[in-house]
């Protein structure tokens, strides 16, 4: 999933070298958080949430085989 998360963020940012995913884990679910170049939050974001909305789905859809709840937080 990490893996996942940096290639589409990368592909959408204009600072790719800055965007950084760290994991946590517990027993029921996994947070992904993203953090990127403030200038990029807005990119990531996209308007009204669109882009976040549909990385979100897709690693959800992506983790579906873990049996865990993903949560993608987006930091700048």
């Amino acid at each position: 999933m990490k893996e996942l998360i940096l290639v589409i963020a990368k592909a959408l940012v204009d600072h790719p070298d800055e965007v950084r995913v760290e994991v946590r884990d517990d027993d029921r679910s996994t947070v992904y958080e993203l953090t990127v170049h403030p200038r990029d939050v807005g990119k990531i974001i996209g308007k009204g949430g669109r882009i976040a909305k549909a990385m979100r789905t897709v690693v959800t859809s992506a983790s579906v085989k873990s049996g865990k709840r993903v949560i993608v937080d987006i930091n700048s």
